[in-house]
C-alpha cells in the first residue's frame, strides 16, 4: 500500500525538502481484535504538524512515521475476535482507543484512557523496507490503510459523506465537544473563542449549538475570521490591530467574558483567555501545547474563583458522541460540508499542509479511495 512517511530529522538535511513523502509500505494481516481499514478521506490537522515541528520531543522513537489521525474508511478485514464491525462497514476512527477496563474508562472517560489495548501492537504493524514505521495515535491515516484495534473504530451509516464524517474523528468532536461537554456551555452565554483554525472553528459552532447569544472570535488573520462569521461568531477582533483582552472587555461593558477558548496550542494565547474572563468564569485550553511549555496565571485572581481548565477531545465518550454529532448534521444544525475548503490527493500532502498553514482552508482532505 501508499503511504506519506515522515522520517523524523529527515528534513533538517535540506531545508527545502518537502516534509513527507509517498512510499509503498508493508501492512500484516489483522491480528484478533484488530480492523483494517481502507482509507477513504483523511483531514489534515494541525496537531499532524506539531510532530514534524518537533514541539513534541523525539516522537516515535525517531522512526519513520505515518502522520494523520482524523480518518474515515471503509472495513476490509477483521480479526478473528471482533464482534463490533465487520468487512463493507463504513468508519470513522478515532485517535483514543479505548482500553475499557482501566480507572477511567470505567468512570466514563475513555477519552483519559492512558493505555490503550494496542499500544503495542500498533509499533509492529507496519514496515518500510525491513524498517518498522509507526502509526500516529493508532490510526496513520495518510495512508490507503489503516490497522488498527476494534476499539478504534466508529460503524456510519454508508450515506455519510467521506469527508465530513473524517473531520468528526478530530476537529468537529474536539472543537464542538470542548464546548458541549468540557466546558458545558449555557445558554445565553457570552464566550471568546482565541483561534480560528479548524478546532476553534468548531468550538464556536458547539457554543452556537449550546445557545451562546454572544460568539467572539479572535484571530491574526481577517480570513479566519471570516470563516468565523460564517459558523456563528458574532463578533471579531483581528489581534494584530487591537490589544484582544481589552477589546474583549471593551464589548462586554468592562465585564469580560464568562468562557475562553484557547484553540491554538500557545501558552500567551491561554494566559489571554484566562484575562478575557470575568470573575466566576472559566477559561478553557484546548490548543496541543509544546512539551515542556507552561502557562502562567495571576495567583490572586484565584479568589475570584475564576477556573482553568483542560480538554481533550471533547471529553468525548466517542461511541455516544459522535452519532449525535452526525444527528445534528443531519439536521442542518452543525454544518460540517462548509469545513471542506480544499480537497488533495495523497501525493499533494505538502501542499495539504502548506495550506493549512497559510490559513487558507477551514480544513483540508486527502482524498486517498471511494467508498
Amino acid at each position: 500500500m501508499k503511504a506519506a512517511i515522515w522520517e523524523p530529522g529527515a528534513q533538517a538535511k535540506d531545508g527545502d525538502r518537502d516534509l513527507l513523502e509517498v512510499h509503498d509500505i508493508q501492512v500484516r494481516d489483522p491480528q484478533p481484535t484488530e480492523v483494517l481499514v481502507r482509507t477513504t478521506t483523511s483531514g489534515v490537522c494541525h496537531s499532524d504538524l506539531h510532530f514534524i515541528d518537533g514541539k513534541w520531543g523525539a516522537a516515535f522513537g525517531g522512526r519513520p512515521t505515518i502522520l494523520g489521525h482524523e480518518a474515515a474508511g471503509v472495513v476490509e478485514e477483521v480479526g478473528s475476535d471482533v464482534t463490533y464491525v465487520a468487512p463493507g462497514d463504513h468508519v470513522i476512527m478515532s485517535f483514543r482507543p479505548f482500553c475499557g477496563d482501566c480507572y477511567w474508562c470505567l468512570r466514563g472517560e475513555p477519552n483519559l484512557c492512558p493505555a490503550p489495548a494496542d499500544t503495542q501492537l500498533s509499533m509492529n504493524r507496519l514496515s518500510w523496507d525491513g524498517r518498522p514505521v509507526m502509526q500516529m495515535a493508532s490510526v496513520g491515516s495518510f495512508s490507503e490503510y489503516m490497522l488498527t484495534t476494534q476499539a478504534g473504530v466508529l460503524k456510519i451509516p454508508e450515506d455519510v459523506p467521506p469527508a465530513e464524517a473524517a473531520l468528526v474523528g478530530c476537529g468537529v468532536m474536539t472543537g464542538v465537544g470542548a464546548a458541549l461537554y468540557t466546558a458545558k456551555v449555557p445558554g445565553g452565554s457570552i464566550v471568546a473563542v482565541i483561534g480560528c483554525g479548524g478546532v476553534g472553528l468548531n468550538v464556536i459552532q458547539g457554543c452556537r449549538i449550546a445557545g451562546a447569544s454572544r460568539i467572539i472570535a479572535v484571530d491574526i488573520l481577517d480570513n479566519k475570521l471570516d470563516f468565523a462569521e460564517q459558523f456563528g461568531a458574532t463578533d471579531r477582533i483581528n489581534a494584530t490591530e487591537v490589544d484582544a483582552v481589552e477589546a474583549v472587555k471593551d464589548m462586554t461593558e468592562g465585564m469580560g467574558v464568562e468562557i475562553a477558548f484557547e484553540a491554538i496550542g500557545n501558552v500567551n494565547a491561554a494566559r489571554q483567555a484566562w484575562d478575557m474572563v470575568r470573575p466566576g468564569g472559566t477559561a478553557c485550553i484546548v490548543g496541543m501545547m509544546p512539551l515542556g511549555s507552561e502557562v502562567n496565571l495571576p495567583g490572586p485572581e484565584f479568589l475570584q474563583e475564576k477556573k482553568a481548565i483542560g480538554c481533550m477531545y471533547g471529553s468525548t465518550r466517542f461511541r455516544e458522541h459522535m452519532p449525535k454529532l452526525l444527528d445534528l448534521y443531519r439536521q442542518g444544525k452543525l454544518d460540517l460540508t462548509g469545513l471542506v475548503s480544499k480537497r488533495f490527493a495523497l501525493d499533494e500532502i505538502n501542499d495539504a499542509f502548506a495550506a493549512m498553514q497559510a490559513g487558507e482552508v477551514a480544513r483540508g482532505v486527502l482524498d486517498i479511495s471511494q467508498p
